[in-house]
């Protein structure tokens, strides 16, 4: 019988010639990813047990991104240990302040994502590297204090569901309306510890950044890890993005590969997805929701935070201005110095939209976008779940940027498709 991609990736870094579902093994760690939420706490257990150590300060990536620029006290000190520790341990790639930036958008960008490899991070949203053919999964403080200290960890190989999208996206349809839709149909529990796989002719035609929205993702239907295979697309962008021209290892599900379950969709069929309160798997179609008053609208994140998102929005925002607050948000300052080289910024300026540097604020309920009780959010971002962004009687909507940007103009749910 066949392995799929996950578990080939996993047989290399555990040594074995072959591995199947359920296999407990121990596997050497290839990229580390630490930001200044959970990092700290992974520090301090490591100082706590006398192993203040590093396994390879190459391997080691490093930006604060949660709460930066610092919103309080508190968080400051969260950034003076992280900032402590990666100078002390001469952590070669370490984004401070200034170069710092949302980390699922910046390690891409920043050349550290290589198809084949094993990559961990202290946050539940590092399955977004799985779209570069890679094993990435998101991880606990506890766990990522091994992994800092010792470069391996142990898993147990997740079975694997293959998610064939068929057809071709429809004018206004992105990879986040696809994603919602997935994941409304399977549930949030629905790949529950196992690999999402996403195959099928609809992914042809989606930039990295569009896959990248899909494997984010994952995590809301439960799964360890999702991933999409290497293509020419994923090729040219690693051309372009790579640190170092060292030979990658490219792997591919056998044909004989059997996987627990196979869902189809015909993406031809879809229109503009909305995740209605509180959950991701609570998506309806545009046609079902509109109309809907909103109080803000909130564009960025890992999920929706980059330049193509921001080239959608800019589209729909060139001369007319947003009716309720709207914040803008590059995901890193690569992203934020490209909007503002191609005019975007002037767009967003004339629209009446607030322009932040990178930060996952908002997101997570922190800073730069936080609700009042009673309030309504469209959201780029990838979870709604009660007082997600503020409030618990607060509720947030997930759509694309084109659907947010369209419901901005509105300051209700609109479709998108009217704009484009």
């Amino acid at each position: 019988m066949g392995m799929t991609i996950t578990e080939k990736i996993l047989a290399r870094a555990s040594g074995n010639k072959t591995v199947k579902a359920g296999d407990l093994i121990n596997a050497k760690i290839d990229v580390v990813m630490c930001h200044d939420i959970t990092t700290p706490a992974a520090i301090s257990m490591l100082i706590e047990k006398g192993i203040d150590k590093v396994f390879d300060k190459n391997k080691i990536v490093v930006t604060p991104d949660h709460f930066q620029p610092a919103k309080d006290i508190k968080s400051a000190e969260l950034h003076k240990r992280l900032d402590e520790w990666a100078r002390r341990h001469k952590i070669r790639y370490y984004y401070k302040l200034g170069r710092a930036g949302v980390c699922h958008a910046l390690l891409p960008e920043q050349g550290h994502i290589r198809p084949g490899e094993v990559i961990v991070g202290g946050d539940s949203h590092t399955c977004t590297y799985g779209a570069f053919a890679a094993f990435s999964t998101g991880i606990g403080s506890t766990d990522l204090a091994a992994s800092i200290a010792t470069g391996e960890l142990w898993f147990r190989v997740p079975e694997s569901i293959k998610f064939v999208l068929n057809g071709k996206l429809p004018k206004g349809v992105y990879s986040k309306d696809v994603i919602l839709a997935v994941i409304t149909r399977i549930g949030v529990d629905g790949a529950l510890y196992k690999a999402m796989e996403f195959v099928g002719p609809a992914l042809k035609d989606m930039s990295m950044e569009a896959r990248m929205t899909i494997t984010n993702m994952a995590i809301e239907a439960g799964a360890k890890n999702g991933v999409i295979g290497f293509d020419a697309t994923t090729k040219k962008y690693l051309a372009r993005h790579l640190k170092d021209k060292k030979a990658y290892k490219v792997f591919e599900s056998d044909a004989d590969t059997e996987y627990s379950s196979v869902e189809e969709f015909d993406c031809s069929k879809l229109e503009p997805m909305v995740a209605m309160p509180h959950l991701p798997s609570n998506a309806k179609p545009i046609s079902q929701c509109k109309g809907m008053a909103m109080d803000q609208a909130y564009i960025g994140s890992c999920t929706n935070g980059r330049i193509e998102d921001l080239r959608i929005v800019a589209k729909i925002f060139k001369g007319k201005e947003v009716k309720i607050r709207t914040i803008i948000v590059p995901a890193t300052p690569t992203i934020w110095k490209q909007a503002d080289d191609e005019g975007l910024f002037d767009v967003f300026y004339k629209a009446g939209c607030v322009i932040s540097a990178p930060t996952c604020g908002a997101c997570l309920g922190g800073f730069m976008g936080i609700l009042a009780a009673g309030e309504k959010c469209i959201s780029t971002t990838n979870r709604n779940f009660v007082g997600r962004m503020g409030s618990p009687k607060s509720e947030v909507y997930l759509a694309s940027p084109a659907t947010a940007a369209a419901s901005a103009i509105e300051g209700k749910l609109v479709d998108p498709r009217k704009y484009i």
